[in-house]
């Protein structure tokens, strides 16, 4: 009958136990401790649904007094920041195609001369929508520009061209994204994200089960040498992430129009390059963990600021600058802007390029750290 009573010196013990072995187990308490903090620090810090500072490039035609008050105007609203004076349209046109700046704004030649005139002389703002979140408050915020912009310059005899209407026109031109549908930014994202998840995390428990079930040394024990047991224990995963692309960009044209404006082939090309990355990570992850469940927990370290910081929930152009240079070293940045470019913009190699060499980099990179401890693990 003792034995069944509730004993506090037993209740202890295990209570002790379960403590020593919780400690004992690093990367879980890690895990417990780290993640709450990353999340806090990504959604307290780095996290903005309001960007500021958007990259402007400005063609002007005029450069009279008028003119250089709207460019500041426009800087004062916090929204655009002049980065580019192109001097023509096929320049602004590579500028915007490549990611380079978010907005155009053109004003024309004799833009002075019929403000003069009262005839509402037009200024054209176009306006890469592709991420309709980036965008829309800096849209919004061009319709008190032509109340405020000549508030100081027309005075005098000119006084009368302030009430009533704006004294010149802004015409808004979205481009690849006209109606705002934020499915086009996020199904193209999810590409990328559902590569990232699944792949690394697959690959890190597929192979850490083999050492911990024993089986490696037996595959091992045979003429297979580890480089060939290694690319054939990936290899595999490389079909599957082909297989989630097509399935994506299916669904996505199917069910919601999800255009693909540029090359397909261009698209698989850097498919393959961001898959053989994500893999290496797994692989990687595999020869530091223990047990699966270590796998995963390694895997949701790399995923969860892949996620945030990348730019697929949020605008990567509103977050701090440190933030955005932890973003620049995740292959998911650059791969979020290749396959949106592709997909919307019809982007072609010359501006894909500038974001696939990230992503070869960090798979040459974190391939030889696998290699090396792959060899290391097996001796």
């Amino acid at each position: 009958m003792t034995g069944r009573r509730f004993s506090l010196t037993r209740f202890r013990a295990v209570l002790v136990k379960e403590f020593i072995q919780m400690f004992r187990d690093r990367l879980t308490f890690a895990m417990m401790v780290g993640v709450p903090i990353m999340q806090l620090v990504m959604f307290g810090y780095a996290i903005n649904s309001d960007p500021r500072a958007l990259p402007t490039a400005v063609m002007l035609g005029d450069n009279g007094t008028y003119a250089r008050s709207i460019v500041r105007a426009l800087e004062n609203t916090s929204y655009f920041r002049v980065v580019a004076w192109p001097a023509g349209p096929a320049e602004a046109e590579k500028l915007i195609a490549g990611g380079e700046v978010q907005f155009i704004v053109d004003i024309p030649t004799d833009f002075g001369r019929r403000l003069l005139r009262g005839e509402r002389p037009a200024i054209l703002v176009e306006a890469d929508a592709a991420d309709p979140v980036a965008t829309g408050n800096a849209l919004g915020a061009l319709s008190e520009l032509g109340s405020t912009a000549l508030m100081h310059d027309l005075t005098g005899p000119l006084a009368t061209l302030q009430p009533g209407q704006s004294p010149f026109e802004i015409r808004i031109h979205k481009r690849y994204n006209p109606e705002g549908a934020t499915e086009f930014n996020i199904v193209p994202g999810l590409m990328g994200t559902i590569l990232t998840m699944t792949l690394a995390m697959m690959t890190a428990v597929a192979v850490t089960r083999e050492f911990e079930r024993g089986t490696m040394e037996n595959l091992l024990a045979t003429p297979v040498r580890p480089l060939e047991v290694m690319l054939g224990k990936i290899i595999p995963y490389v079909f599957v992430g082909f297989v989630q692309v097509c399935v994506i960009l299916l669904t996505g044209r199917l069910l919601f129009g999800v255009p693909m404006v540029g090359s397909l082939s261009l698209l698989m090309l850097c498919v393959f390059v961001f898959i053989a990355a994500n893999l290496s990570v797994g692989f990687t992850f595999s020869t530091l963990a223990r047990s699966q469940i270590q796998a995963m927990q390694m895997s949701t370290f790399f995923f969860l600021p892949s996620m945030l910081l990348s730019g697929f929930l949020f605008p990567f152009r509103g977050m701090p600058g440190w933030a955005q240079v932890v973003g620049e070293l995740l292959p998911l940045t650059h791969f979020l802007r290749i396959v949106r470019g592709i997909l919307l913009k019809g982007t072609g190699w010359p501006e894909a390029w500038p974001q696939l060499w990230p992503i070869l980099l960090f798979l040459v990179v974190v391939a030889t750290i696998a290699l090396r401890r792959y060899r290391q693990t097996l001796d």
